[in-house]
């Protein structure tokens, strides 16, 4: 997994006060956070061996979440120590969602962080890259990714060299707003989804799924569709389930699931992640 690892604060508030005022903290939590780090915990959960390429500061709080990182059973060997480790802070309350991040420059990859970690590529099945990293640092992940032979997968949209990443990639998942971001395009409706995943497949994925606001993913294999529905469970927390989501899709394909069982998977993955709060995935395989 190459991506985001951060600390985490989450704060349930209730309702989030007026400018001036202000309000009672209900819950809080403190942890290992990050996209790329929550992508990692979901697809060790569902029972793959995991090594995360990311950087931490030099602070406390980067030697608390690589400590956390491995209690929870993850390779950390290839995470850079420099700077201050990157803040996310989720306050969520009864009007919705608010994500305010410190994530300082020195808190993302560089070309050289990813070479240091050439050993987990040569030794790798998947190579996951969380797309909110610096285009060049991506690149250079590719094409080891490449070089070993693993499967490569695209979470998000990419600022730059985003028809060589797709050239390269097996599997690619974007919510609407990513979605928008590699065809220009905006995702209201199915249809939408549907022309962004045709697009995708045809730039060299075998897999695109990709986020209907408001009503569920659509994922194409190019021989078949399958859009899976939001149900009826009570959402807590939003925060985490496409992280989630790809976790379940991912494992599921990496255990030889088929591409629509495979969804179905993920869906399941991101309704239990979306169920609690803070986004933290908590994934069982045999429940996806």
């Amino acid at each position: 997994m190459v991506g985001q690892v951060a600390r985490d604060l989450v704060l349930d508030v209730g309702r989030v006060p007026e400018p001036g005022g202000s309000t009672r903290i209900g819950r809080r939590i403190e942890r290992l956070g990050g996209k790329g780090a929550n992508q990692a915990l979901g697809l060790h959960q569902l029972g793959l061996a995991v090594a995360i390429v990311g950087v931490v500061g030099t602070d406390h709080a980067g030697q608390d979440v690589l400590h956390e990182a491995e209690a929870e059973g993850l390779d950390v060997s290839g995470v850079a120590r420099r700077g201050k480790t990157a803040l996310l802070v989720d306050v969520t309350g009864e009007d919705g969602r608010r994500l305010l991040e410190d994530v300082p420059t020195d808190a993302l990859l560089d070309p050289t962080d990813v070479e240091r970690a050439a050993p987990l590529f040569a030794g790798a099945a998947v190579v996951s890259l969380q797309l909110q990293q610096p285009a060049d640092a991506l690149s250079v992940a590719a094409r080891s990714a490449a070089d070993a032979g693993a499967r490569i997968v695209l979470d998000g949209a990419a600022d730059t060299d985003g028809d060589a990443l797709l050239a390269s990639a097996d599997l690619v998942r974007a919510d609407a707003v990513e979605a928008a971001a590699w065809t220009g395009s905006v995702v209201r409706d199915r249809g939408d989804a549907a022309h962004t995943t045709r697009y995708l497949l045809s730039r060299g994925p075998s897999i695109a799924a990709v986020t209907v606001p408001g009503e569920g993913d659509l994922v194409d294999w190019g021989t078949g569709t399958v859009f899976l529905p939001y149900g009826d469970t009570p959402v807590v927390d939003r925060t985490g389930g496409g992280d989630a989501f790809l976790a379940g899709l991912v494992a599921a394909l990496a255990h030889g699931a088929a591409p629509d069982d495979a969804a179905q998977a993920a869906a399941r993955a991101a309704a239990s992640t979306v169920a609690r709060l803070g986004g933290r995935p908590a994934l069982d395989r045999r429940t996806t």
